[in-house]
């Protein structure tokens, strides 16, 4: 599959939206990705089914530098909340391994698409609401912590996104205030990316019929060129996250959440 300059100026582009998403909402920029990397990798001949798993291995793989570029630029404005990186961490690389290495291999991509939609539109549904959580309510002890983790690395694997669908509406409803919940939720992107990239690697190494440019189920080439993008983006996004209001930051979110779905819903039915 040769990369022709059109290719790269798609996926330049693509490298952009997703970086300054990234920093803007902490979703490690994979909902927008996964969609569009499909789309490409379908025009360029790629059977459907596995179209959409390495779109989804792709988009991971670009969180690992995305996530580090967006982190930095929250951390300098002292929003992220190490204390929970810390008691999630190992439950996500446990649920992001079990997802890559077995469940994702296993699953049909029409499948994952389907479940990326319906899961991501539940979350959207729950910000967009902003429901307001008891005030006494407060984030799980360690063992929560961990079981929590779990679940936010195993889903975050099978639709290859950084897990801030899941963590932010978690951390939010847990008290923890919109702003740091973003922020944390892009520290937390890293591990979820390394984990799932192992199992992507691992479960695609011996597959046949890959297309020209794979490791695993990762695109290379797409890898390289939205990873070099993203992650000037990502700073930018940070800065326009703290610049909003709450209540603004909430209804972006959602209704990003929102379209993406409906295109993976969509696909996953026409599959």
């Amino acid at each position: 599959m040769p990369i022709e300059p059109l290719l790269v100026l798609e996926l330049a582009v693509l490298g952009i939206g997703t970086g300054f998403l990234a920093g803007l909402l902490g979703i490690g920029g994979g909902m927008l990705m996964v969609p569009f990397l499909t789309i490409i990798l379908g025009n360029r001949g790629v059977p459907a089914d596995l179209a959409v798993k390495m779109a989804i291995a792709t988009s991971m793989a670009t969180i690992i530098f995305t996530s580090i570029s967006s982190v930095r630029a929250h951390h300098k404005r002292g929003a992220v909340r190490w204390d929970i990186v810390k008691r999630l961490a190992p439950g996500i690389v446990i649920g992001s391994l079990i997802g890559s290495l077995g469940v994702f291999s296993l699953l049909k991509g029409t499948a994952l698409a389907i479940f990326f939609a319906l899961f991501v539109s539940f979350s959207a549904t729950q910000m967009f609401l902003d429901k307001k959580p008891k005030p006494t309510r407060q984030m799980p002890g360690t063992a929560g912590q961990l079981g929590a983790g779990g679940v936010i690395g195993f889903v975050s694997g099978l639709v290859g996104a950084g897990g801030g669908f899941i963590s932010v509406p978690f951390m939010t409803w847990c008290n923890v205030a919109i702003h740091n919940a973003v922020a944390t939720s892009a520290a937390l992107g890293f591990p979820i990316a390394v984990a799932n990239v192992t199992g992507y690697i691992a479960a695609g190494f011996s597959l046949q019929g890959l297309p020209a440019g794979a490791f695993g189920y990762i695109w290379l080439p797409a890898l390289v060129v939205i990873a070099a993008c993203s992650v000037f983006m990502a700073p930018l996004g940070a800065r326009a996250a703290h610049a909003l209001p709450v209540g603004r930051l909430k209804r972006v979110f959602a209704s990003v959440l929102y379209l993406l779905a409906a295109y993976m819903l969509w696909k996953g039915l026409h599959g």
